[in-house]
């Protein structure tokens, strides 16, 4: 059984692709375009990691984990905040919020791939 991840992010360009690098990778995905469908989506589907914009409408990916690690279960959850902002302040901040990885955009689908697995792997073990 593959692995459920949650991808969310506004940019429906970015949604797509990081659903197609995915998916091409084996993985089952589930997209939400804002913060609050993803963490609708999270509670819900309860995937094994979850890939997040950090600037979103509704309920930003900042916030979106801060309520993931105060939900029972989910505590422990890998997240992995996808975002240009890459100001070391913002980066502390996805930190501080209980990111597990901060993955600037651009980025490479390889090195997307790779961060997923390593995310997972960690759990997994």
């Amino acid at each position: 059984m593959s692995a459920r991840i949650l991808v969310a992010d506004d940019d429906a360009d970015i949604l797509a692709l990081v659903q197609v690098v995915l998916q091409s990778a084996g993985y089952d995905v589930v997209a939400a375009n804002d913060g609050a469908r993803a963490l609708e989506a999270a509670l819900a589907e309860r995937p094994s990691l979850c890939v997040l914009d950090v600037m979103m409408p509704e309920l930003d990916g900042l916030e979106v984990t801060r309520r993931l690690r105060a939900t029972e279960g989910l505590e422990t959850l890998p997240i992995i905040l996808l975002t240009a902002r890459v100001a070391d302040a913002d980066v502390s901040e996805g930190y501080e919020a209980g990111a597990t990885e901060y993955l600037h955009k651009p980025f490479s689908p390889q090195e997307l791939r790779d961060r997923v697995a390593a995310a997972l792997g960690a759990t997994s073990g």
